[in-house]
């Protein structure tokens, strides 16, 4: 083969397996990370737990629209920035707060994220 048919064959490869990853994850979302509950902060009603099966649309999963802008992939809790979750970043629409408070849902209600 030519050396554009080999590079034609590795990109359709790299296509399929794409695409079978992302109807794996469609499938009932089978290889997320389990929930992460992040420790209360001082003056906190209670801790806060993440749950990725709530947050990824299955018909349409994809993880960068927090990953690796907001959050990093690989370490629990951490932000890109390295700088703590707070309430008053949330409310300036950084972190949780890029989406919360916009597209989902107000901090009107404290058990809305918060267990106490």
């Amino acid at each position: 083969m030519t050396s554009g048919r080999v590079r034609n064959w590795k990109l359709l490869a790299a296509m399929l397996g794409m695409g079978l990853g992302s109807a794996a994850l469609a499938d009932g979302l089978k290889k997320l990370p389990p929930e992460f509950v992040m420790p209360p902060s001082a003056g906190s009603p209670g801790s806060v737990a993440f749950r990725h099966d709530t947050h990824v649309d299955s018909a349409k999963p994809s993880c960068v629209g927090c990953h690796p802008k907001i959050f990093r992939i690989l370490e629990k809790g951490e932000t890109k920035s390295g700088d703590p979750i707070t309430h008053k970043a949330m409310e300036a629409g950084r972190f949780c707060g890029a989406c919360h408070g916009k597209a989902a849902f107000n901090f009107d209600s404290c058990n809305a994220c918060h267990r106490m």
